[in-house]
């Protein structure tokens, strides 16, 4: 696959496409074309002009002038200085969506870079190299300066970077891949840095992400709700209209279609149901997975719109103003990550109350205690059930918001600071807590469903049912269970 990068039309798909698949990258000319232009802005400036991190320091050194002799070391000195992050790598697809999408605010002609530089980002990124990037560093504003530098010293032929899983030095990769590192000019080496690419690839891997375990988790509440002998009569079309929300009759749909002509929920109208109604885990949860999906689409739509944004600072227009601005702010992205981590907390949360049900002989209609084989000697899911209860916990603390958040630095010239970096970064850890809490539940609904014969699944969640039965196996005496969570888990993001 290619993804053609002109600057503007740039996709979450084509992120997703080049953080995780490999994709190569084609600049057009028309993107060449524009980073020349404004790079002719800048080569233009009078010697005698103070211009932001062109002849002056950065930060609170803003005020102090730089020679002319000594302006291309400062933008070397400054991506050095810059790329002081700490901690573990994160991980090879943040780093390439984050570079790409460097590379394509460049693209758009408003950073003063010549093209050489967007060239030799992409060429890096077809080529297969990683920058090492570690994950603490950025405070959200100026951008993610800590890991774009990190990620702009290996384009230099300085640091560490990881090619298929190895690490090597930068210098060494590129010389093997045929790339000349780049030697930086006036302006480019904080063009590098000052963006918010770092928080927009998390945010758009993980709208991406959320996306599919939102109709994932639609499909296993299906199931559970056949496991419980629940029915399906609040999901009615017209019930849900009542509610003029969008994402609750999404959901709803979703779930009546998984139960489609399923015997077991026909079971429900039996007269010897003394049943009024199902718990509100069962019976609202087009509520919560809709409200998700409505929370989902205002962030998907603000990661579309800076996907289409020029960020950096100083930005160069057209008319030969070069000008300061807060673009590189991740107040926007910040807001966003922690609201989609509080919705898709609540995903996992009213997953393991249902799976609780499940497990409870009092509240399950007839199932074995924890759906044990043999009741006494084996515990079946019972411990399943605890690791998705602390998952859910851990939830509840990663939902609290970082963007609330700002300490300010660069001796007060930063003084608001987004947090966003943090924020999507416990997103990305609440979206792996869900995945596997609804792995447990899935693992335990098909089982529970299993429990049900001679009654039968309806065609849609019995294909659930035998596609984790090629990993999992079915009821039976108590093994080794965290394998075949895993494998449930694997299913799920496979």
């Amino acid at each position: 696959m290619t993804v053609v990068l002109d600057g503007p039309g740039v996709t979450i798909d084509d992120v997703v496409a080049v953080a995780r698949d490999g994709a190569q990258i084609m600049l057009t000319d028309a993107a060449v074309a524009r980073m020349a232009a404004s790079r002719a802005v800048v080569d233009r400036l009078t010697e005698g002009e103070p211009h932001y991190g062109i002849s002056t320091g950065f930060g609170a050194l803003a005020t102090v002038a730089i020679p002319l002799e000594r302006r291309r070391a400062l933008q070397v000195a400054l991506v050095r200085s810059h790329a002081a992050g700490m901690g573990d790598p994160v991980e090879d697809e943040v780093v390439r969506a984050m570079v790409f999408l460097r590379a394509r605010s460049l693209a758009l002609g408003y950073s003063g870079t010549r093209p050489i530089v967007a060239e030799t980002m992409i060429a890096v990124l077809n080529a297969g190299i990683a920058p090492i990037v570690p994950e603490y560093g950025s405070l959200g504003a100026s951008g993610d300066l800590a890991p774009l530098s990190h990620a702009a010293l290996a384009l230099l032929g300085e640091g560490e970077v990881r090619v298929n899983g190895l690490v090597t030095s930068a210098a060494d990769a590129l010389a093997a891949a045929g790339i000349e590192p780049l030697h930086l000019v006036e302006k480019e080496g904080l063009a590098l840095i000052n963006g918010t690419d770092g928080i927009l690839g998390q945010l758009c891997l993980a709208v991406h992400d959320a996306a599919r375990l939102l109709e994932q988790a639609d499909s296993i509440a299906a199931l559970t709700i056949e496991g419980l002998l629940a029915t399906d009569a609040p999901f009615a079309d017209d019930l849900q209209a009542l509610r003029p929300q969008p994402g609750q009759r999404m959901s709803a749909a979703n779930i009546r279609a998984a139960l489609e002509g399923s015997p077991i929920v026909a079971s429900h109208a039996s007269p010897d149901d003394t049943r009024v109604q199902d718990a509100y885990s069962v019976r609202c949860t087009p509520a919560v997975h809709g409200a998700v999906y409505d929370t989902l689409e205002h962030c998907s739509r603000i990661a579309t719109n800076e996907l289409g944004a020029a960020i950096d600072n100083p930005m160069v227009l057209p008319d030969g103003r070069i000008e300061s601005c807060g673009n590189f702010h991740g107040a926007p992205l910040g807001f966003a990550a922690d609201f989609l981590a509080i919705a898709m907390a609540e995903v996992g949360a009213i997953a393991e109350r249902r799976m609780d049900r499940l497990l409870d002989r009092t509240r399950s209609h007839g199932l074995s205690p924890f759906l044990a084989d043999e009741v006494g000697v084996d515990s079946g899911l019972m411990i399943g059930h605890y690791t998705a209860a602390a998952l859910a916990s851990d939830n509840k603390r990663l939902a609290s918001p970082s963007s609330v958040d700002s300490l300010p630095t660069s001796g007060m010239q930063e003084d608001h600071v987004s947090m966003a970096w943090l924020a999507v970064r416990k997103l990305r850890k609440v979206i792996d807590n869900v995945r596997r809490i609804l792995a447990v539940e899935y693992v335990a609904a098909a089982r529970a469903v299993e429990m049900r014969e001679p009654l039968q699944p309806g065609d849609a969640t019995g294909e659930m049912i035998a596609a984790l039965r090629a990993h999992v196996p079915g009821v039976g005496p108590d093994r080794y269970l965290a394998p075949e969570l895993q494998a449930a888990e694997s299913l799920l993001k496979g």
